[in-house]
């Protein structure tokens, strides 16, 4: 499932595709009306969740515009209390709105709901990323055509961490925060983790392909050159 999240506000809009990418969403992003249209165009998303205030064009022309050609699901992001923008947003066609702040457990079943009104049905989400393919919920992961091998819990919370944010590099404190919540964990912890996960994933753990340190800042997992 694909969500196109629209919103000029970068630490907002990074919260909210952080929050989506844990639930198994392809996430992509634009940061003003114009770059918004371009990016629907291109990717052709299964729901949009589009801040109502943007710069170059605002979000009820982008709404307006996208429901004269698809009846891709909208969600509209509002200012609590502006309850002009959310009735002309509705009236514009999108299908439901959210009001700022919110809270991630909100955004996720607002987004889902929107989705099973739109006829989406949900199915179990994996993930992938090259020949490695990940099942989340059973903590199985494949490489290829190799046999299955299972993952304990911490293993499967920083494979799915790192996998949601494959080609990017993450910092050391997010990965932490993502495995072991703010309370717990620390790097020494980290790098024993990894070291583990290595040794199931990497076909040689002293020269890793899969999973790369980056000193000084964090790990990230390599996304392969489709072109080699």
């Amino acid at each position: 499932m694909k969500a196109l999240i629209v919103d000029d506000d970068r630490t907002l809009a990074d919260v909210v595709a952080f929050t989506l990418r844990r639930e198994g969403y392809e996430v992509i992003q634009a940061y003003d009306g114009k770059a918004a249209l371009a990016r629907w165009k291109e990717e052709d998303p299964d729901i949009i969740i589009l801040d109502v205030n943007l710069p170059k064009l605002d979000g009820f022309a982008v709404c307006r515009h996208i429901r004269e050609q698809t009846n891709t699901p909208i969600l509209l992001l509002t200012v609590r209390g502006e309850e002009d923008d959310i009735v002309h947003g509705l009236n514009l066609g999108a299908d439901d709105y959210i009001t700022k702040p919110f809270s991630p457990r909100q955004l996720v079943a607002r987004t889902q709901a929107v989705l099973r009104r739109a006829g989406y049905t949900a199915s179990t989400p994996y993930r992938q990323v090259g020949d490695l393919q990940f099942d989340p919920k059973r903590r199985v992961l494949t490489i290829g055509n190799s046999e299955p091998i299972a993952l304990t819990a911490l293993e499967s919370r920083l494979l799915d961490c790192l996998m949601l944010n494959a080609g990017q590099v993450m910092t050391t404190e997010a990965v932490i925060d993502h495995v072991w919540g703010p309370q717990g964990g620390n790097s020494d912890m980290l790098r024993q983790l990894i070291h583990r996960l290595r040794g199931k994933i990497e076909p040689d753990p002293a020269h890793p392909m899969h999973i790369e340190t980056v000193p000084g800042v964090g790990y990230g997992l390599v996304v392969p050159d489709e072109t080699d």
